[in-house]
């Protein structure tokens, strides 16, 4: 309870004490009480408290407890000390319970707050109204449902149920433990409602996303003549900003306009995140360009409000141009760069904050990661597993299941393997991201092992499970098995087959040549087949050799995606690998009509930590001249050798369309 300090006594504390025995001999317990209220460090009080020592006046009850109500509720104050003092009176009053009780709950430390509480009524002292809003302020640090049901029933009996002090801080902790429906039955019934009520109530509404709740209890509480505050201000474009419900933001924007009302950074803030997330750009920059001062948060908020219209560049603009980055204002602009796809750049970004000396949180290295295995760069993500371990950063299980995801898509699965084996806690997400990496490289009968350890371990797996098992049978093959995991979806887990599924099964029958399967299955799905089913099924035509069935898929996949070239090309291998030159070329003429044209593939190479992308004549790279070079030298040294023969015909270049 008190830790190191448990087997200390106060004479201890008092031993380095002693100038003070000539200045305050004989001291009555009137003076100390009065001395105590002059305090303004512990060293002052230690004085003080060595006199009362001294003069024999431990038993005086309301000097202590003056003692330790500095010493649990000021700022200059030591909780330690006070509880010290405390436990070693041999009478204590309400008044030292109420102060260490609050000061326990203000200092973060719910358990000890609540100890001391039912330690309180096991005394026989009943709370008061000075007790219980710091008990419930325990409760919210808890969130429990239980102790703020029965301390508001003891707050019934006392008869101190109706004091608003009270009411607030049992709203404020049924919001934490998510329970709105009590805490606006006590809002309803309170005889008298503070501004604090109504921000409270509002503030759970918001929190909950239920926007239409918290606009209705804002029109009431301005028809009974409550005026709002920043706080009410910003609890209600918080909740427009979580819905993106641009209509209730721009009224409170007016509201604030008409009502001439004075709002700080942090409604002008909340203004400006609000706009963002409802997408408007321009009204977003008028509330940033109107800002009289702007932190960091209002930067941040700008830039990714930039970034959301895709204005990257702006946005990148934007971040140069923030007179401080703190580890969010990284994070933001690197999440963009992730979600455009923008891989490459995510990696120079984190390079560049790095060398800021900014630390980077767990946001950051999921983000790196996440980049890592789009691009397929082991090293980078090596690095940055070594980092976690050289500063001891606590593996949470979301960092464990984007290393393993970056593991699996570099190649390097047993990596991904040891990094899974080694989570103490593995969620959901875990074993499925885990069953997919299996998928992923082929290793169908390992996946199927690890299903089974996950219903040993109790788990019920969803949707993205039965993905990853059926794409393991797909890639190794194994027809009856997913025929078996494909049915039980729904006869034993009760999960619908989704397009995912069925586009799993196309793949996997189409592979084992059942193709007539295949078609069947497709004619039975619930909904329209989409371009992933066709691409499957087209792919097992191409394998497998059947034109006939191709030239059908061709109409479907023609009404669904007319322009995706690489249908096309995908139809095309198919024609010139059963020599059916007539069709290559007409689909070839099909093309060049459409004007459609084969996106040129990136490659991504990696060399000292530096990451370089390339596509086919490519002359944009800076060493251009020196890479051409040496690949010249790399060809005449393979014609010399005999190792580089001329391309087949059947091979159809496709790059010149």
């Amino acid at each position: 309870m008190l830790g190191p300090l448990k087997h200390l006594t106060v004479a201890s504390h008092l031993s380095h004490t002693v100038y003070f025995v000539h200045s305050f001999k004989s001291q009555t317990h009137e003076t100390l009480h009065c001395l105590l209220g002059t305090c303004s460090s512990m060293k002052d009080l230690k004085q003080i408290h060595a006199q009362i020592v001294i003069n024999g006046l431990n038993a005086e009850i309301l000097t202590l407890g003056k003692l330790i109500s500095f010493c649990a509720v000021d700022d200059e104050g030591n909780l330690n000390y006070a509880r010290l003092v405390f436990d070693q009176m041999a009478a204590r009053n309400k008044f030292m319970y109420n102060n260490l009780i609050r000061g326990y709950s203000n200092s973060n430390n719910p358990v000890e707050c609540i100890l001391m509480y039912r330690r309180m009524i096991g005394c026989g002292l009943s709370p008061n109204e000075f007790t219980l809003p710091f008990v419930f302020k325990a409760c919210v640090c808890k969130s429990d449902y239980l102790i703020s049901v029965a301390v508001h029933a003891q707050a019934v009996k006392l008869g101190i149920g109706s004091q608003v002090c009270v009411q607030n801080g049992l709203i404020n902790a049924y919001i934490a433990c998510g329970f709105l429906d009590c805490a606006r039955e006590v809002f309803d019934y309170m005889c008298e409602r503070t501004l604090v009520s109504w921000n409270l109530m509002i503030g759970g509404y918001s929190k909950e996303g239920f926007i239409k709740e918290a606009f209705l209890l804002f029109r009431e509480m301005r028809e009974v003549g409550v005026e709002a505050d920043e706080f009410t201000l910003v609890n209600l474009l918080s909740v427009c900003s979580q819905t993106c419900d641009f209509y209730f933001g721009r009224f409170v924007h007016l509201y604030i306009e008409i009502t001439g009302i004075e709002i700080d950074l942090i409604v002008r803030n909340a203004l400006l995140d609000m706009y963002s997330k409802c997408g408007k750009l321009e009204s977003a920059q008028r509330v940033f360009d109107q800002m009289p001062y702007k932190n960091v948060v209002s930067w941040t908020s700008m830039v990714i409000a930039r970034a959301r219209h895709g204005l990257l560049e702006f946005a990148r603009e934007t971040f140069n141009r923030m007179p401080v980055k703190n580890v969010v204002s990284w994070n933001s602009l690197i999440a963009c760069y992730v979600q455009k796809g923008e891989y490459k750049e995510v990696l120079d970004l984190f390079h560049e904050m790095h060398n800021s000396r900014v630390v980077p949180d767990e946001a950051t290295i999921v983000c790196v990661l996440s980049a890592c295995s789009q691009i397929g760069d082991l090293d980078i993500g090596k690095k940055i597993h070594n980092y976690l371990d050289y500063n001891d950063i606590a593996r949470t299980v979301s960092l464990c299941n984007s290393l393993i995801d970056m593991y699996a898509k570099c190649g390097a699965i047993g990596n991904a393997v040891d990094v899974f084996e080694e989570m103490s806690n593995k969620s959901l997400v875990s074993w499925n991201v885990m069953i997919g990496a299996l998928a992923l490289h082929g290793s169908g009968e390992e996946a199927i092992k690890l299903f089974g350890k996950m219903q040993a371990e109790g788990l019920w797996p969803d949707k993205i499970t039965f993905t990853g098992l059926l794409s393991a049978c797909s890639h190794g093959g194994l027809i009856d098995m997913g025929r078996y995991y494909f049915n039980i979806m729904s006869s034993t887990y009760s999960i619908s087959p989704e397009i995912q599924h069925y586009a799993c099964m196309v793949d996997l029958l189409g592979r084992q040549g059942l193709l007539e399967e295949a078609i069947k299955l497709i004619g039975e799905m619930p909904m329209r087949p989409d371009v992933v089913i066709w691409g499957a099924l087209l792919g097992a035509c191409r394998i497998h050799g059947n034109v006939e069935i191709g030239k059908q898929i061709l109409k479907q996949l023609l009404a669904l995606e007319p322009n995706s070239a690489g249908l096309y090309v995908l139809l095309s291998n198919l024609f010139s690998e059963t020599q059916r030159w007539g069709d290559v070329m007409n689909l070839r003429k099909l093309m060049k009509d459409h004007r459609i044209f084969k996106s040129q593939a990136i490659s991504f190479i990696g060399i000292n930590g530096h990451v370089s992308e390339f596509m086919v004549d490519d002359k944009q790279h800076e060493v251009s001249g020196g890479i051409y070079i040496i690949l010249d030298q790399l060809t005449d040294h393979l014609r010399s050798t005999g190792y580089l023969c001329s391309l087949s015909k059947s091979f159809l270049d496709l790059e010149d369309l």
